[in-house]
């Protein structure tokens, strides 16, 4: 194995708070009131604006001017504070560290605006880390669709078969597959095993630690 290849949201970083932030500044400005924090595990990990439908179908309050509005305002308030309260998961950065120093290229795909994206991911982790960010932008399907996912390999000099992909919800496992990459879930994010099960995930892990373990499994790290 040459590359891993992670969701952000739920996966490396736990980002629900600023999620919450931006959608519930988003609700205001409409004058609709906020929802709760863990509502957002299940309005985001789809794109941003798929975020903004849920909240206000949510909210009763669906209509074509408040989605255009909301769409425009919720990635405005994303952008001015990608990292509020965000931190990374227990033990997340050891593991990208050892990786990284292991020789296994490392990158985030996922459907955050790309701009959103990299701040969160830089204001965390500092530029140096990933080999790659790419989030949602013009020319990238959302995911579940795999083009993020392959440009990263091509990019990264792996072939798809050659890399891992890391993710916490459904979108992330049919992600994975339709790549053709090894997919592991992970428990310590948004969703929950079922979800991962029923998706087709290869693995599922419940900490970040066994990840260098899984990784020397499959021929990546040297065997320790």
């Amino acid at each position: 194995m040459k590359a891993c290849i992670f969701d952000l949201d739920g996966t490396i970083l736990n980002t629900l708070e600023a999620i919450a932030l931006s959608g519930n500044r988003m609700l205001a400005e409409l004058g609709l009131p906020p929802q709760p924090a863990d509502d957002y595990r299940y309005h985001c990990g789809d794109g941003a604006d798929l975020l903004v439908k849920r909240c206000l179908e949510e909210a009763g309050a669906f209509t074509e001017e408040n989605y255009r509005a909301g769409c425009v305002l919720q990635r405005k308030f994303l952008r001015e504070k990608p990292t509020y309260r965000t931190v990374p998961y227990d033990g997340m950065p050891e593991v990208l560290n050892k990786l990284k120093n292991e020789g296994i290229r490392i990158a985030v795909c996922t459907n955050k605006p790309d701009e959103a994206a990299k701040g969160t991911v830089y204001g965390i982790y500092g530029e140096d880390l990933f080999d790659l960010v790419i989030g949602q932008k013009e020319g990238i399907p959302t995911k579940p669709d795999p083009t993020g996912a392959l440009l990263i390999a091509r990019m990264l000099g792996a072939e798809p078969e050659e890399c891992l992909y890391f993710g916490d919800t459904w979108t992330d496992m049919k992600t994975g597959k339709a790549a053709g990459m090894y997919t592991v879930g992970v428990l310590w994010g948004y969703r929950d095993r079922e979800e991962l099960e029923e998706n087709g995930a290869d693995r599922i892990i419940a900490k970040p630690d066994e990840i260098p373990g899984l990784i020397a499994e499959l021929g990546g790290i040297g065997n320790e």
